[in-house]
């Protein structure tokens, strides 16, 4: 059955997770044209961009560290330093984005509460900081539904646009990353009992 398969797949690949948010308008009518951006968003930026070129370059540091060990662990000591840096970073964003929210997160989209409806079909921008490792990203993404909620609020349904490969296999890595973190908890969890 196709569906079934298609629906444990997309189980598999969401997680439940708690991140920072930050819903902004857009600035243009499409994914793909340059917003106008503020100092704060062009350091943001530059925090994604680092991520994504560190997920990159992994596999160039496994083929140097097969040929020169020497070369690649003093490489992998300087990618430590450029994470530190960082991580020091996106610490000065989670003051900036508020107070973190609870979403589930897929490489498809993302769903969460929020206190204003958004029409559906619109395109927003979302500014995330997945945590631990302090992993920015500004998305593009499509209300793919809106609805109200009995304390006032409203859930949201939204499906990302114009990802590009990095952002997908970032997004990819962090969800089976929570995803072993959370079995080796329920695995503590039942051996301590």
């Amino acid at each position: 059955m196709p569906t079934e398969d298609i629906e444990d797949r997309r189980e598999y690949y969401r997680i439940e997770d708690v991140i920072a948010l930050e819903i902004l308008p857009p600035d243009e009518t499409t994914p793909n044209a340059p917003a106008s951006k503020d100092g704060s968003e062009k350091l943001f930026d530059l925090l994604a961009e680092l991520n994504q070129m560190e997920f990159e370059a992994q596999h160039l540091l496994r083929q140097i560290g097969e040929r020169n060990r020497t070369l690649a662990s003093y490489l992998k000591v300087q990618n430590k330093r450029i994470d530190l840096l960082g991580q020091a970073l996106a610490q000065t964003f989670l003051k900036d984005l508020g107070a973190t929210r609870e979403v589930v997160l897929s490489e498809g989209g993302v769903s969460f509460v929020h206190d204003q409806s958004l029409d559906e079909g619109s395109t927003w921008r979302l500014k995330m900081m997945l945590m631990p490792q302090g992993l920015g990203m500004l998305l593009w993404a499509r209300i793919a539904s809106c609805q109200p909620l009995p304390d006032g609020g409203f859930s949201i349904g939204t499906s990302f646009e114009a990802l590009t490969d990095a952002q997908r296999q970032l997004l990819a890595r962090h969800i089976l990353q929570k995803q072993a973190t959370q079995r080796r908890l329920a695995r503590e969890s039942l051996q301590g009992t």
